[in-house]
């Protein structure tokens, strides 16, 4: 339980640099904070108390093994999100970079000012 209100407060962390940061980079971090957050609660989604690995070993029955095993599927999908965020993330950064290039300034509200 406690692990969830840590992911639930690590996502709010995210969301509130999001939304009151100026500067590009922080507003990137503030995505990356959020993302790190949905990847704990995928984990957490999958956790069981005294869980084995979902690999079926010889004493045990079918049906204890199932029972006990942790449930493979959210921490593959975290997997697969965590390389497209990844992939994600850098083409934000490539962007801003190449708004800093242009525009010279990291900041939103003065580069929402500018013409060109």
């Amino acid at each position: 339980m406690i692990y969830c209100l840590l992911g639930i407060l690590l996502f709010a962390i995210g969301l509130y640099g999001v939304l009151t940061k100026r500067n590009l980079f922080k507003i990137i971090i503030g995505l990356l904070i959020i993302e790190y957050a949905v990847f704990l609660m995928f984990a957490l989604v999958g956790y069981r108390e005294g869980g084995i690995a979902p690999v079926f070993v010889k004493g045990l029955s079918a049906g204890d093994a199932i029972q006990k095993m942790v449930d493979p599927i959210p921490q593959s999908l975290a997997l697969t999100v965590m390389i497209i965020g990844l992939g994600a993330i850098a083409l934000i950064c490539a962007l801003a970079v190449r708004i800093y290039e242009k525009y010279g300034t990291l900041d939103v509200r003065k580069i929402k000012k500018l013409k060109g």
